[in-house]
């Protein structure tokens, strides 16, 4: 994520490695633009009309993975990682709220936070509610888990082809999400 590449960009620099700081820096940039993207698509799609809107924006990422995916072993790995910062952008801006709490797909660390606090606040209060925020981010979590555990054991045998199953993924999501 974007943390990441400002940290290693600072290291980078701080170790006089600008070549590297370049392509932190080329990360972060294509994440704005894919923040433009969607910023573009939000004011044409209102709130009103949401669905259709994270609808679009799904089948948005799904271009950009089946492209990656066939573009990643022909191409350099500058290219194929910015189209990924873009379709980072476009999930990250679009759902930003599950069920009306503050949520993020992408990055488990507020997610982690938010399982702990209603753990804990259903252990010493007994609050369903926070009992179920916290299965709900259990599922979350552990859905984060399983996914990166296939990509990680699917890897050495479909290569860049990988992310198809993330496309594949957001493909059931749009289909049956509804």
């Amino acid at each position: 994520m974007q943390t990441g590449n400002l940290i290693l960009m600072g290291i980078h620099i701080g170790s006089r490695e600008f070549g590297q700081a370049g392509l932190e820096l080329f990360s972060a940039l294509m994440f704005m633009i894919g923040v433009f993207i969607m910023r573009v698509i939000q004011q044409h799609y209102p709130n009103e009309i949401a669905l259709k809107r994270q609808e679009l924006t799904l089948i948005y990422e799904i271009v950009v993975f089946v492209t990656v995916a066939f573009l990643a072993p022909v191409t350099p790995k500058l290219l194929t990682s910015g189209l990924l910062s873009i379709a980072a952008a476009a999930q990250l801006q679009e759902f930003r709220v599950l069920k009306g709490k503050p949520f993020t797909s992408l990055m488990m660390t507020g997610n982690i936070r938010t399982f702990a606090e209603s753990g804990f606040d259903f252990l010493t209060t007994g609050d369903q509610k926070a009992r179920s925020t916290a299965g709900k981010m259990g599922i979350i979590l552990l859905s984060f888990v399983i996914g990166a555990f296939l990509s990680g054991f699917f890897l050495p045998y479909l290569g860049a082809k990988t992310i198809l199953i993330s496309a594949g993924v957001l493909l059931i999501t749009l289909i049956f999400g509804r």
